[in-house]
């Protein structure tokens, strides 16, 4: 009797489907995503992420412009270039390389002894380890307090002055010159601010190195080296370090400020659309990447000096001549020793001036002033 009935295998080749003739069908084989169904659950755990995080970002985007208004509320509103425009900026750059300049410290520490003696540590990795084993964490962010004080005012006086000095300079130029020759309006604007800014920083700054460079800690605190430091040498003595610290600031500060109007000025002109069509969380990224890239170039402009600085403030004997402790230091380390520590303060100083411009930046756009990327072309008549 089977002989008179066709093949199921038959049926399917020619009807191509069972389920009209009432058979049941064959189950096909399951693909590799099929039999493993668990692997979708990823798809919708990170939906619900990306959700969750559009959400937070939404929220937190609405409370920094809910606080962002009542902040320009309390002051009344902001004129650019005014006095209230001046002081903005100077507490700007307190919060700016305070804040970023101290959280570096453990990365200073260790350039710091490495410049002061090159064979205190065979690597950066070996200084941070022995410094935990002897002195636990407290040990590792030795200097912290003169840090954090002098680099609040000087962060003040840099930024806030460097606004100053860039009007009143681009005024006395003009508005076409000022726009043709803005790389040397922003490197004298830098300059001029630097020089008053190290003023603030030199006595805190000479704490910072003798606590850093001597094992153990010659002072417990930023108080505690200006008592003992005045006692025994004098007021002036906080300031031998004085030359040597503008030789390595000011070209420093003359790169971070000029390369980063540059670089960002750069950044705009090859992105489409405007600078004002993009979010303020996207301008401050730009700040930010700007910020780095200058602090490369001056991480090496200015690294001699700093070698300098750190050597002075350790070795310079009292009543000893600026040139007599330069040309002695210069014959003990060599050109070479002057480049000792440069990949770690490439690493430290490209961060710091990318966090400090996007900290800066982000606190004008928190105060209702534009981002700072250099100034507008002069308009045509």
């Amino acid at each position: 009797m089977s002989g008179l009935f066709p093949r199921l295998e038959t049926l399917q080749s020619g009807f191509g489907s069972t389920s009209s003739l009432g058979l049941a069908r064959r189950p096909e084989a399951p693909t590799p995503l099929q039999a493993r169904m668990d692997l979708y659950q990823a798809f919708s755990i990170s939906d619900d992420a990306k959700s969750k995080a559009h959400k937070l970002s939404a929220e937190a985007a609405k409370e920094f412009d809910i606080a962002s208004q009542k902040a320009q509320k309390a002051v009344g509103g902001i004129e650019l270039y005014s006095p209230k425009y001046y002081a903005a900026c100077t507490f700007g750059g307190l919060l700016a390389c305070g804040v970023t300049h101290t959280a570096v410290t453990p990365l200073d520490l260790v350039k710091t002894r490495r410049q002061v003696d090159s064979k205190m540590y065979k690597s950066n990795i070996q200084g941070w380890s022995m410094i935990y084993r002897a002195e636990g964490l407290r040990g590792i962010f030795t200097g912290w307090s003169p840090t954090f004080v002098g680099y609040s005012f000087q962060g003040a006086f840099k930024y806030g002055w460097y606004e100053f000095f860039k009007k009143t300079y681009g005024d006395m130029a003009g508005p076409e010159a000022a726009h043709k020759y803005k790389t040397f309006l922003y490197l004298g604007a830098s300059a001029s601010a630097e020089f008053l800014a190290d003023l603030a920083l030199c006595p805190f700054e000479a704490i910072k190195v003798r606590m850093q460079g001597s094992i153990p800690s010659a002072y417990t605190g930023t108080l505690d080296g200006l008592r003992k430091i005045t006692a025994k040498e004098g007021a002036g003595s906080l300031y031998k370090g004085l030359y040597p610290l503008w030789g390595r600031q000011i070209p420093y500060t003359m790169m971070k400020f000029a390369s980063f109007e540059t670089i960002v000025e750069m950044i705009y002109d090859r992105l489409p659309g405007s600078k004002n069509d993009y979010s303020k969380a996207a301008q401050t990224g730009v700040s930010f990447a700007g910020g780095y890239l200058a602090g490369i170039l001056c991480a090496i402009v200015s690294h001699p000096a700093d070698v300098m600085v750190s050597k002075l403030n350790a070795y310079r004997e009292p009543g000893e001549a600026f040139g007599t402790v330069t040309s002695r230091i210069y014959k003990d380390i060599g050109f070479r020793g002057l480049w000792n520590g440069l990949p770690l303060r490439i690493v430290m100083i490209g961060t710091l001036t990318g966090l400090q411009w996007m900290i800066y930046d982000y606190f004008k756009i928190f105060m209702g002033l534009p981002t700072t990327g250099g100034p507008a072309p002069p308009e045509k008549k």
